[in-house]
Order: C-alpha cells, then structure tokens, then sequence
C-alpha cells in the first residue's frame, strides 16, 4: 500500500478541498463507491486514473504517490533557501529555489545537504584579476570524479559541468559570489567555508 496512493491521503486532500465523495467521483468518471473504496483501503485506483485524480485533489501525481504535500514557503526568490537534487542514476543535476517534489529516472531526489570540507575534499581559489580560479586536487576517473562546481550568488548561481579524466577547475567571476560548493559523484555535495 505505500507503494501506491493510499486512501488516507484520497480522504485527507479530498476533505482540504471540502469535496464529497460523490463530488469526488464526479469529476473523475467514476462512481461514489469507487471512492469509498479508495479511502478505506479495500480498493486502489486503475492507473488510468492517477493523472485526473491528482488534478483534481489539487496535487503533482509524485505527491499523490509519496503520500506527503509539499508546499513551498518560499515566496520571494532566496538564494539561501536553493535546493540540489542530483540523479544517482543519470547523474542530472535539477536545481530549486525552496521545497519541490523533484524526480528523474523514475526516483523521487531528495534535496542534498552540503557537508563542510574533509581531508578527502578540499578545494584552492587563487583570485586572478576579476575571476576566481577554483581547483580541486581530487581523482578524476570515471568512477570517481567530481561531477560539478557551484558558485552560488545573491541573484543566482554558476553552475560548471565537470567530466571524468578532466581537470577538477572552474573560474567564476568574483562579484556577487556568496560560496561555492562541489559534488563528488561517491560521497555527495560539499560546501567550501
């Protein structure tokens, strides 16, 4: 069951939109008992039906299927409040600006939290005239590499793609910059200081 909409999350969204069963119902082309069913849990909804039945209750269909909403506080654009999600399997790398249900390749990405710098991790900036050059001394094979750097701004963020046996390098202009971070593709997302 908690791999599929469940019935407590059809009834709790249903009753936030004050509807009825049977208003429920109506709307998708089914009949009141299907709902019924639905939410005491004797009965799932056909697939068919998951697309309209989230449009209706108001929610993304990956909401409907984690069973938790997600609502986004964040009502002025904050860099402080970016959100990371990258794909272990495809290696994408989606970016928001505060709470979002993100999914690739078939997964749910949870946000990643930036860790502070460790021995195995540790990054260089050399300020040459107008650009920081970034550097990091880690491997760069096609198992182990560091994926991206990240300068985050007041107004935005750079993002520079890194590939496998490249260099682990970037350069970023200096105005604006509020702090870089870096994604190893083994152990995660790390925030330089």
């Amino acid at each position: 069951m908690n791999q599929y909409v469940t019935g407590t999350m059809i009834k709790r969204l249903r009753e936030d939109k004050k509807m009825t069963q049977q208003q429920l119902a109506e709307s998708i082309g089914v009949s009141g008992k299907a709902v019924s069913k639905w939410e005491t849990g004797r009965g799932y909804p056909d697939i068919s039906l998951i697309e309209p039945l989230a449009k209706a209750l108001g929610v993304s269909i990956i909401e409907l299927f984690s069973g938790e909403g997600v609502v986004n506080t964040n009502r002025s654009f904050k860099m402080q409040r970016m959100k990371i999600h990258v794909c272990p399997i495809c290696g994408n790398l989606i970016q928001s600006t505060g709470e979002a249900v993100v999914s690739c390749c078939g997964i749910v990405l949870p946000a990643l939290e930036a860790e502070p710098e460790d021995d195995g991790h540790h990054l260089h900036i050399e300020k040459v005239e107008d650009e920081y050059y970034v550097t990091i001394p880690h491997e760069m094979s096609k198992t182990h590499y560091i994926s991206f750097i990240l300068a985050v701004k007041d107004d935005g963020c750079e993002i520079r793609k890194l590939y496998p046996e490249g260099n682990a390098e970037a350069r970023f202009k200096i105005g604006r910059t509020k702090s870089i971070m870096y994604y190893c593709n083994q152990h995660g997302l790390f925030k330089y200081k």
